[in-house]
């Protein structure tokens, strides 16, 4: 079988904003009242944005890679670099024998009391039990809450644009997306969690089910995490977004790397009706896929809470559950049983030796 010519196809975006449209969407950011005492300096300001976005300055300050990449005279985005290193020496910290064992604590309700629900999630309820559990084996937690993304202002993380489908080698590691500069989408949170996630040497994720599947938040970190399953640590390679550099560097032999590979996880799923098996494997097949290792079978857990009862009383149908409560628990106790086991090699369930026909 021959192999398929490599090409680009075109034609979808339908291409930038005229000035007058950009305007209205720059100033919709000063609805308030309030702005309308400093009219002039806005237009400036919205003068100057203009111009970022006619010129698509992405990044509007650089630095040359220097050594160590394959174009060290390739202009990179400052903040960029900055991400790339920081997670460097995160890598090199977490490899380090003697470095305290770390477990990341994912709370994935969008619910939590400083924003419309005016309530805590039970997530977070349930995250405080795991949390409890690691630091009483010694370990430290590191606690995400995904909640900020609806309460904290402009904590945000923005979409993944699909870079991989173009080539794997196009989609880098850290995600060089975002910032965009020219385009406003900046305050993306990722760089800071992806420091979270090379950072730590076990993974609980504490979920609960929305409409049969993950939360919004939930769903933009994991596909922003897509770069760090085969994603390319040197956006010099493929000069920054060149979709056919990045197609024939795939082509040529992509070694896919998994830059998350060989962390323990655990899982919590909770719901009130339906869909929790289905968001349970999905996210056990995602972990499984990056590498990640699942701490056993009482690591991986889905539980009704309050079954069709209403979501008045949520709480205290939690309060009365203690069955879930000790299984919880239990999913903590199972990952810091597994980490210290992995760190030292002691632990290798599903390490058959065998090589996949079909990498990503």
């Amino acid at each position: 079988m021959t192999k398929p010519k490599l090409d680009v196809r075109t034609g979808q975006y339908t291409g930038p904003l005229a000035r007058d449209v950009f305007r209205v969407r720059f100033m919709r950011r000063f609805y308030d009242p309030a702005f309308q005492a400093e009219g002039d300096a806005l237009d400036r300001l919205e003068a100057i944005a203009w111009d970022a976005y006619e010129g698509s300055r992405k990044a509007p300050i650089t630095v040359k890679a220097g050594p160590g990449y394959a174009d060290p005279e390739y202009d990179l985005s400052v903040e960029w670099k900055e991400a790339h290193d920081r997670l460097a020496r995160a890598a090199e910290i977490q490899s380090q024998p003697e470095t305290r064992s770390r477990v990341l604590v994912v709370i994935a309700a969008a619910r939590n009391d400083g924003t419309c629900p005016g309530e805590v999630s039970k997530s977070w309820r349930l995250a405080q039990i795991v949390r409890h559990e690691l630091e009483s084996a010694g370990m430290l937690a590191d606690m995400l809450d995904l909640s900020r993304l609806t309460s904290e202002y402009q904590y945000q993380i923005h979409p993944c644009k699909g870079c991989v489908s173009t080539a794997m080698p196009l989609c880098h590691w850290p995600c060089s997306c975002y910032p965009n500069h020219s385009l406003g989408q900046d305050n993306d949170a990722m760089n800071d969690i992806y420091e979270q996630w090379v950072s730590a040497h076990g993974v609980v994720l504490v979920a609960p089910t929305y409409w049969y599947q993950s939360p919004s938040g939930l769903k933009l970190m994991i596909d922003r995490l897509v770069c760090a399953d085969g994603g390319n640590p040197d956006p010099t390679s493929t000069a920054g977004k060149d979709a056919m550099k990045a197609k024939q560097i795939e082509m040529a032999g992509w070694p896919y790397p998994k830059h998350l590979a060989g962390r323990a996880y655990g899982l919590v799923v909770h719901g009130d009706v339906a869909g929790i098996e289905d968001h349970r494997r999905a996210l056990g097949d995602w972990l499984d896929w990056m590498g990640l290792v699942d701490a056993g079978a009482s690591s991986r857990l889905d539980r009704y809470i309050g079954y069709y009862e209403p979501y008045a009383t949520s709480h205290a149908e939690l309060d009365q559950d203690q069955a879930v409560q000790e299984e919880v628990r239990n999913v903590a106790k199972a990952v810091a049983h597994c980490v210290p086991l992995l760190r030292a090699g002691r632990w290798a369930p599903g390490a058959d030796g065998v090589r996949s026909p079909r990498p990503k």
